[in-house]
């Protein structure tokens, strides 16, 4: 049980491993893809084999200068690589080179922004060049570990911020920018269930309004916004208990189980001496001049703050819809798919925004694993607009395109009945059959003074209605017509 009510700062910073989309490693030609039988792709390079010598991949420069000026981060115009030494089994070369003192990426900072409508800085210290350590396997080997090199040598950048976030919807809110701006500029995939970016986060707790940082902790390895905003929670809540009990924080880096909802110590944090650091003799610094940064600089696309600002005007999206819909490219190039096919920009970004995400949670897939397409979603919308299919209908329509028993809109419109009644004569029948069968209604609808309270009694007559057209009927036609007939 607690002790006190003491109220506590929380103070967030992140690291993020960003596995840039090159197709060879950062200091070989081994080939990055993924998925590829354990072990094939691990060069003699890769494994610092005696005789080899690594070669730096200028791609890699270039995508780390790409994303340095989409921060407005200072380029560092000398970059220098160094050697951090540990052991551990999946590191082959028993060092990781890396960047310490002279990364290529210096201060910069992403806005961004949070439910209340509020806007927040959060700055970046730094990114660095970096390569990958391969990966270990547990699940196969019953007792033992696997070790596959594949990953060793893909190059990443490591971005750092400063401890600038102070709750779990602020580290939410910049861990998904970050993902849809590195996603936009194409030099990551962002497939966070393939390891392609990979969060670090930095927690502490000190009493409010104090300036005296508390002892942190890591916890590494964040591979979904769920589980990031899942483990900060726990992490506060466990060092709440601990700082509220008169017990101190250790510093140490921590794993969270995002299945069981549990975290555990992995080891002691280690401090920067601990990694004897020093310059890779194999490896001359690389300066990087005016030309190179201009070149990165005409390659930079649309990023996610500018596409925000086009859709508000070009759609006529309000700032929410615009900033979920601009976040991530691979989300904004399936909704203007659908807006192109969809005839009603609005209504394409409420069924991309709705039905559609729903579903992707729900089956906690990505836009490129959804079985429906941007053009068959738009079809959709444009039969809703022009009156084709009621709503409850589209979910119909929308249940046979994802589940594949339909190939567009059209076709399952077609096949199941769903073409809803708009015929002004056919419907006009169908009130008069339904109004004469309710007469009490309808005279306490009459007798009601207050337009509002009428406008409310309306609904009552729509069940009977969309049960007489077989919930084919056009409602607002059905609206249009109760209102006359009833005198509304």
């Amino acid at each position: 049980m607690r002790r006190t009510t003491m109220q506590w700062d929380i103070v967030i910073g992140l690291e993020i491993h960003v596995q840039l989309a090159t197709k060879t490693k950062i200091f070989s030609g081994s080939s990055t893809a993924f998925g590829a039988e354990p072990n094939t792709q691990a060069s003699a390079v890769d494994l610092a084999m005696p005789g080899t010598l690594p070669v730096p991949n200028e791609q890699a420069f270039r995508y780390a200068v790409m994303f340095g000026l989409a921060v407005n981060a200072e380029i560092g115009r000398r970059s220098v690589f160094d050697r951090k030494n540990y052991f551990y089994p999946d590191l082959p070369k028993g060092y990781q080179t890396t960047q310490l003192d002279h990364p290529i990426v210096g201060p910069g900072y992403v806005d961004i922004d949070l439910a209340d409508g509020s806007t927040k800085r959060v700055r970046i210290h730094h990114a660095h060049l970096e390569e990958d350590a391969g990966k270990s396997l547990h699940e196969d080997f019953h007792g033992m570990t696997g070790i596959d090199l594949n990953r060793a040598g893909t190059p990443l950048i490591e971005v750092v911020t400063e401890p600038d976030m102070n709750s779990a919807e602020e580290a939410v809110a910049f861990a998904k920018k970050l993902h849809g701006l590195v996603s936009s500029l194409g030099i990551c995939d962002g497939d966070m269930s393939q390891g392609s970016l990979r969060f670090d986060v930095n927690i502490s707790l000190k009493p409010k309004g104090s300036n005296e940082l508390g002892t942190r902790t890591e916890t590494k390895n964040l591979n979904s916004f769920r589980f990031m905003e899942q483990a900060i929670a726990h992490e506060v809540e466990r060092q709440m208990d601990i700082l509220e009990d008169g017990g101190r924080i250790i510093q140490e880096t921590r794993l969270y189980n995002g299945e069981r909802g549990e975290s555990r110590s992995m080891r002691s944090k280690e401090e920067a001496n601990d990694y004897r650091y020093f310059p890779c003799p194999d490896l001359l610094p690389v300066v990087i001049d005016d030309d190179f940064i201009e070149g990165a600089r005409k390659l930079l696309p649309e990023l996610p703050d500018e596409r925000k600002a086009r859709f508000k005007e070009q759609y006529g999206l309000n700032d929410y819809d615009a900033r979920l819909l601009s976040d991530d490219a691979r989300m904004a190039a399936f909704f203007e798919e659908t807006a192109s096919h969809g005839k009603d920009a609005k209504l394409a970004a409420n069924w991309v925004l709705g039905e559609f995400s729903a579903r992707l949670n729900a089956e906690d897939k990505t836009v490129v694993q959804a079985p429906i397409t941007g053009a068959q979603l738009g079809q959709l919308v444009a039969r809703i607009a022009d009156n084709t299919v009621s709503s409850s209908g589209a979910k119909k329509v929308f249940e046979a395109l994802w589940s594949g028993s339909g190939d567009n809109a059209d076709a399952v419109i077609e096949a199941q009945g769903l073409k809803q009644v708009s015929d002004t004569g056919a419907l006009e029948a169908m009130v008069d059959e339904v109004l004469a069968g309710m007469p009490d209604q309808v005279a306490q609808y009459q007798e009601e003074g207050d337009p509002k309270k009428q406008k409310k009694m309306l609904g009552g007559f729509m069940g009977p209605l969309m049960k007489a057209s077989k919930g084919q009927g056009n409602p607002k036609l059905f609206n249009e017509i109760l209102a006359r007939k009833l005198g509304g």
